[in-house]
């Protein structure tokens, strides 16, 4: 047999092939014959076949005659099936659309095949140890991963506007840095103009605060310290402020132009911690999961006992969009999630939506929980042996990945990072300044308020107090004043002297002719020469 008949009769034994002649002389083992008995069995056999509501995977709809359709991939395999091994059959739900759970048999899908009511069971249904104990399961079909859906939030988890640039524990840090540098240099000098004798003093609380804030905005200081080790001080922290600012403003540019929009919830642990509301289908996989307490995901289930998790049964999935809107977030298999988003970015684009707003929601980036899943018979059916291996062969080729996502784009639906061209500022990322505007005001009325407090009720009563006490001083005109702090800038006029007597006008003044325009040649008080035209509109300004 040449390499592409193998390759056909492959083939041939996952799809509606019969075996061909050429396998008539080939001696059947015991397991080819109890395959063939098998066959024979279930050759024009009516099949009960239960489901349940899983779009897209699954799910039943009437027909004219009054019965059920199976829809989805799975009743696409059964087709398969059906047509490799010549049966008919019915398709059986549930009454509450549950996978296990209810009172009764009929309420779930896995009672059903429990109780052997239906003969399998055609939906993507998950291996959990507690199905286990009532049903058998076909080799796995696939991996399923249930993902947590949100509302898409106007900013980024990692922070917006000013504060962005910084985790929150490193603002703070710098905000001790600024309330503690202050007294540190107050304590230093002090300590040092105990231990060394010099002119310089200890610098006070009031002017090292300053000093500290002032820095910290790149303002300048009067304070002129002549000691080294003030020096260095002062040197450490403009050295601190200036590594911060090139640091904080290199990553506030990264941060709008560059930066990864993330999510406030990316794992099921983020629920538990920041107590998010969830939601997820009642009787599912979900449901069972977090009450089993072997399971990982079992600390979610204190969440039901505060009402910050909820399971439901709606008629349809669409119901859920009204829950994730208000805030919930939804648990749900990928598959069911990619349609319910696409179906909802299609409607919004047929209402004319903009193409900015239409990705309402979004999918959290780290799976909530990952489980094989298959279909499921009653314990010791003989369907497991002759189905498996067909259904093996269209798992194998792809097919059954390939029926799951036919319906959905290539590209990914709704990203996370939406991949804007332009970053405009938005109020939010301005909110920090409004906040310190509005807190500076705050503040400057409040020292205001006291100022005039102090000043004009607490210091005039003071001085009424002391009004008798006190008795009136000639003033001594040989009494010095206070000498001039060097620190400071010198006074204006005693670099350039006063305006009004700057140039001195008389009849002796010198006059020149240059370059045929008359000038007054005058010195300043400084010494130094200036031309001053006389001839000129201009010339009555310095008269």
């Amino acid at each position: 047999m040449t390499g592409v008949e193998l390759i056909l009769s492959t083939l041939c034994n996952a799809s509606v092939c019969d075996y061909g002649s050429s396998l008539d002389d080939t001696e059947l083992t015991a397991r080819q014959n109890e395959i063939q008995e098998l066959k024979n069995a279930i050759n024009g056999k009516h099949l009960k076949i239960g489901t349940y509501n899983n779009y897209p995977l699954s799910w039943a709809e009437g027909s004219e005659n009054g019965t059920l359709d199976g829809r989805g991939v799975a009743f696409i395999l059964v087709n398969i099936l059906r047509q490799r091994f010549n049966f008919t059959f019915e398709v059986v739900v549930p009454e509450r659309n549950f996978e296990l759970g209810g009172r009764r048999p009929e309420d779930s899908l896995i009672g059903l095949v429990n109780s052997s009511k239906v003969d399998m069971a055609a939906a993507f249904i998950p291996i959990l140890v507690q199905y286990n104990k009532f049903v058998t399961f076909s080799n796995d079909l696939d991996e399923g991963v249930w993902m947590m859906m949100l509302k898409r939030p106007k900013e980024s988890a990692a922070g917006s506007g000013l504060l962005a640039p910084f985790a929150t524990y490193v603002w703070y840090l710098i905000l001790a840095a600024v309330l503690v540098y202050g007294p540190c240099i107050t304590l230093l000098t002090w300590i040092r103009s105990k231990l060394i004798r010099d002119h310089e003093q200890p610098i006070s609380l009031s002017p090292s605060v300053w000093f500290v804030y002032g820095a910290f905005i790149k303002q300048g200081t009067t304070l002129a310290p002549e000691a080294n080790t003030t020096r260095v001080l002062f040197a450490t922290w403009w050295l601190f402020v200036i590594l911060l600012s090139a640091f904080y403003t290199a990553n506030l540019t990264a941060f709008l132009t560059l930066s990864k929009f993330t999510l406030d919830i990316e794992n099921p642990e983020d629920l538990y911690k920041k107590n998010y509301r969830w939601v997820a289908s009642e009787g599912g996989t979900v449901q069972y999961v977090i009450k089993n307490p072997d399971e990982d995901l079992y600390y979610l289930s204190r969440m039901l006992t505060n009402g910050r998790a909820q399971f439901r049964s709606p008629v349809d999935d669409q119901e859920f969009l009204p829950m994730v809107s208000g805030g919930a977030v939804l648990v749900k298999e990928q598959t069911g999630i990619e349609q319910l988003m696409y179906a909802d970015y299609l409607q919004k684009a047929r209402e004319g939506v903009e193409e900015t707003e239409r990705c309402t929601y979004v999918v959290a980036p780290n799976a909530f929980m990952k489980r094989r899943r298959a279909f499921a018979y009653p314990n010791n059916s003989t369907l497991k042996i002759l189905f498996d291996t067909v259904l093996s062969y269209l798992i194998q080729s792809g097919i059954v990945r390939f029926l799951e996502h036919r319906d959905l784009p290539s590209t990914k639906i709704c990203p996370l990072d939406l991949q804007s061209k332009d970053r405009q500022l938005r109020n939010s990322d301005l909110m920090m300044t409004y906040l310190i505007m509005v807190t500076g005001l705050a503040a400057a009325i409040a020292v205001f308020l006291g100022e005039v407090i102090f000043k004009r009720y607490i210091k005039v009563d003071a001085k009424l107090e002391d009004k008798g006490k006190k008795t009136k001083k000639r003033k001594n005109k040989n009494v010095k004043p206070k000498s001039y702090d060097s620190s400071r800038p010198p006074p204006y006029d005693s670099l350039f002297g006063n305006p009004r007597n700057r140039y001195k006008f008389n009849e002796e003044s010198k006059k020149e002719i240059i370059n045929g325009r008359e000038y007054y040649v005058v010195n300043n008080v400084t010494g130094d020469v200036r031309l001053i035209p006389v001839r000129t509109p201009s010339a009555f300004l310095y008269r």
